[in-house]
């Protein structure tokens, strides 16, 4: 068969197409199912307030329960069993470690199990959480942290999954930015208010100090994961959340993202999509999102270290300084992913910032007052913010099919991971009270994520651009139909998110 004959037998679909804009009505699949412009928008307002509340807090919990030991590492952690000299970066490392081997498994699990593999996935680290309060030893953090680290593991990357079963590539960015982008930068501030609300009141029993930090978001999180077996929607297809007129717009909306027409049927998961999975656009993503992970999780562990040096602080006032940049972090993350939304960019403003992570790593370097140190944490928080999430979604946007697209949020977030273990080791007792080390790593991968962006943008052109001119046509030659189901984002109709 000719590549002619073959693309008239394949179902034309409009790829970019999005609520947000005045779209015309569009047809889906063989049943010619009629999408509504209005019962779009309407559906779209409903999973915006079912989806995006539910995934913040989600998140928000995992991230609160992650970073806690930064802020009891300042109320007494070490001291109360008995780390010394590095045990604090190892016992951060081990975390991670464990947290990028379990990513990629537990999102493939995800998409065959569905949400409940994600709600067991919250209510077990809510429970490690409690059992790190009542640790005696630093073997004992070291079990924790490990076991932590099996839960946490495919969290960010199954949210970011599961949202993207649910709306259109176009629309991924803002919604990923706001249950993202939201949820780092404002668990960064609760965690901070939190902490220093616990260590105000009494001891609970035998719990003291620092383990009550523990102990009550651990309760939370516990909690609120056993709420989760009810409330987080299982796939389009079965879900609850929606009526049977709904799930078919659902499933019409997304199908009418396809280049092949799938009807929201996910595709058997084969170790060539897998391999597939690693492409031009996830590797570059996941540089990324590796080197603005040491720059965030650094600060995130670090910040109320970071803070004590800047002044004759209080435990308490250190930790409630942290809030304000994170609060400039969360206006900042939604702000620029709604005009990436608006301007359907990923890589502009993901390049600007980047110039703001320059900037305020290039204060932390060039000066040692306490004031223009402290600016710089709003302008680095500022900067990594919105890149983590909008490298999310510019990877996930260009991903296809189903399981690359699983793929590719678990391998950003996964292996992205590594990012954290580098900045377990970029802020180190030695080089206090400046840090100068550990910022200048920081300015150097802020410049290379500025450049790596540029690099990104460059090729989708060249390569869309490629397609536009028929030189990608002889990828369908001889396909059969199941085979040009998986072609997903080599499709030569297939057209990359800039």
């Amino acid at each position: 068969m000719s590549a002619a004959d073959t693309e008239k037998a394949v179902h034309e679909k409009e790829l970019t197409n999005s609520v947000e804009v005045d779209d015309s009505k569009e047809s889906h699949s063989a049943n010619e199912f009629v999408i509504d412009p209005e019962a779009e928008r309407r559906l779209v307002r409903k999973l915006d307030w079912s989806l995006l509340p539910l995934f913040t807090l989600i998140y928000c919990t995992n991230f609160v329960d992650r970073t806690a030991i930064g802020n009891a590492k300042i109320a007494g952690l070490e001291k109360d069993l008995g780390m010394v000299g590095f045990d604090y970066n190892r016992a951060l490392t081990v975390f991670y470690v464990i947290y990028i081997v379990s990513d990629i498994p537990s999102n493939l699990a995800l998409k065959h199990f569905g949400s409940v593999w994600l709600a067991a996935m919250i209510t077990v680290f809510g429970v490690v959480s409690i059992a790190t309060a009542f640790v005696k030893s630093y073997g004992g953090l070291i079990a924790t942290r490990i076991f932590l680290g099996m839960a946490e593991g495919g969290t960010l990357s199954g949210l970011t999954y599961m949202i993207s079963r649910y709306y259109r590539r176009t629309e991924l960015v803002m919604r990923i930015g706001i249950f993202f982008g939201i949820s780092a930068s404002l668990s960064g501030a609760v965690g901070g208010l939190l902490a220093s609300g616990l260590l105000k009141i009494g001891d609970i029993g035998t719990v003291k100090s620092w383990r009550k930090i523990f102990l009550i978001e651990g309760i939370i999180t516990t909690g609120f994961g056993l709420l989760c077996f009810f409330i987080i929607p299982t796939d389009p297809e079965r879900t609850h959340m929606l009526n049977a007129e709904e799930r078919a717009l659902a499933l019409a909306r997304i199908d009418a993202d396809q280049v092949v027409s799938t009807q929201g049927r996910k595709e058997r998961t084969t170790l060539k999509l897998i391999w597939k999975s690693f492409n031009i656009n996830t590797t570059l993503g996941l540089l990324c999102y590796l080197m603005v992970n040491i720059s965030f999780q650094g600060l995130s562990l670090f910040m109320p270290t970071v803070i004590t040096t800047l002044g004759d602080f209080t435990v308490v006032e250190s930790q409630l300084r942290t809030v304000p940049p994170y609060l400039m972090g969360v206006v900042w993350a939604v702000g620029t992913c709604y005009i990436s939304l608006r301007t359907r960019q990923r890589w502009g403003p993901i390049f600007v910032a980047g110039l703001f992570l320059v900037l305020g790593y290039a204060i932390a370097v060039g000066t040692k007052n306490s004031h223009a140190r402290y600016a710089a944490c709003f302008f680095s928080i500022m900067g990594s913010s919105p890149i983590a999430p909008l490298e999310l979604a510019w990877a996930t946007d260009n991903a296809a099919p189903d399981t690359i697209r699983a793929m590719a949020s678990a391998i950003i977030t996964g292996l992205g991971t590594l990012g954290s273990i580098i900045a377990v080791w970029t802020y180190l007792p030695g080089d206090a009270p400046n840090y100068h080390k550990g910022n200048s790593l920081n300015l150097g991968t802020a410049t290379a994520i500025c450049l790596l962006t540029i690099i990104n943008a460059l090729y989708i052109r060249w390569e869309n651009a490629k397609r536009d001119r028929g030189e990608r046509d002889y990828r369908l030659e001889g396909k059969t139909a199941k085979e040009l189901e998986q072609l997903g984002y080599l499709h030569p109709r297939f057209r990359y998110q800039l």
